[in-house]
């Protein structure tokens, strides 16, 4: 079963809706616009049952098969970055300040592909719920669309998904049957020192050498807590304190971010943070305080659902651009919730060599838009046969 050709006739079309798309990011649950435009597309396919306003602007639309089966989840994120276009593309965003630097209007085309040839053939049994789900990058869409019951309302019984990966080659697919992306979480540390006059420190409690212990102290936490095998990253980004030259400020804060696979290496981050924050600061007379704040966790693919998931991928573009044990990367994703709540596999789609995910140059790659589809749309048919 090589690229549906149905699919890659409608290529052309697929550009045009993804770059439409790219034209009018939106931002975290407001993704009204976007989800408009699916649910127009998906009416057109003569895709009737459209249920509208989950996690606000996300939306879940069902195709029936040809008989009684289980129902497929196949999930597209819809929302973009706060950050500028600066691609150069004669399609480049025309809102200030957003721009679709992840490729989700190319993860929304796949799955409108596919779903425009499952309603046409209907060439399965069960059902299949197309999942558009807005803020993947923030607020996390996934987890409330979890939360509300959609798995539940929908009888969704196992959910697969698909993100496109710079740096890998243009049109192979990429997975693993574990940890695929990492949990992430938040932290911030507030140091209550005593103000004063930078000329006598003496009288002061100096909350910026106290900030400076602390950031260097975080760093033991994986070279010297977390074992050497295990997969961690604990990132101090931020340190704001102070005002002028010549004051010593009151207070400082530092922020981060903390990565990892495994919730009791989570655990161990956390309470040696605790203890760094609290002792250190301690130690110069000063008192600190943790602010932890537990995000997406890690995306863990279901062993057989992702050896599944790799069999029809090399179905579709040959086994030797399929890779189903590929390593896990640090960056996290919010299909985790998704993950947590039923079987299912996420895999990444090689888009060959661009700008990374993120970067103001980034654009997605209209040419594996056909792959992804015919990939969304295989899966069906093959975990539901006629």
């Amino acid at each position: 079963m090589p690229l549906i050709n149905s699919i890659a006739a409608m290529s052309d079309e697929l550009t045009a809706w993804r770059r439409q798309l790219h034209q009018v990011p939106e931002l975290g649950l407001d993704c009204f616009r976007t989800a408009g435009f699916v649910e127009e597309r998906l009416r057109s396919f003569g895709i009737t049952e459209i249920h509208t306003g989950l996690a606000r602007s996300g939306l879940v639309a069902i195709i029936e098969g040809r008989g009684p089966g289980r129902t497929i989840g196949l999930r597209a994120d819809m929302d973009a970055l706060p950050m500028e276009d600066l691609s150069g593309t004669d399609h480049a965003s025309q809102v200030p300040g957003m721009a679709h630097a992840c490729g989700h209007d190319g993860h929304t085309t796949m799955l409108l592909g596919a779903a425009r040839y499952l309603a046409e053939t209907r060439n399965f049994s069960g059902r299949v719920a197309l999942i558009f789900q807005p803020a993947e990058e923030n607020e996390g869409g996934g987890r409330i669309m979890v939360e509300e019951g959609m798995m539940e309302r929908f009888e969704i019984a196992e959910v697969y998904g698909l993100h496109n990966s710079p740096g890998a080659p243009e049109g192979h697919l990429l997975t693993n049957p574990g940890a695929l992306l990492a949990g992430v979480d938040e932290f911030t540390i507030r140091i209550q020192g005593k103000g004063g006059h930078g000329a006598v420190p003496a009288q002061a409690r100096d909350p910026v050498v106290a900030a400076a212990s602390i950031v260097m102290a975080l760093q033991t936490i994986v070279s010297r807590n977390v074992d050497a095998l295990e997969r961690v990253v604990v990132s101090v980004t931020q340190i704001h304190t102070g005002t002028a030259m010549n004051i010593v400020p009151d207070s400082a804060v530092i922020n981060g971010t903390v990565r990892y696979f495994d919730k009791d290496v989570q655990a161990v981050v956390i309470a040696r943070m605790e203890e760094i924050a609290t002792f250190q600061a301690q130690s110069f007379g000063m008192s600190a305080t943790l602010d932890y704040d537990k995000g997406y966790p890690p995306t863990i693919n279901h062993p057989a659902q992702a050896a599944f998931a790799a069999a029809v991928a090399r179905e579709v573009v040959g086994a030797e651009r399929v890779e189903d044990d590929c390593p896990p990367i640090m960056p996290g994703e919010d299909f985790a919730y998704m993950l947590e709540a039923r079987p299912g596999a996420y895999l990444f789609l090689g888009q060959g060599d661009t700008p990374m995910c993120h970067h103001p140059a980034y654009d997605f790659n209209d040419r594996i838009a056909p792959i992804g589809a015919s990939f969304f749309a295989r899966l069906v048919e093959t975990a539901l046969p006629v």
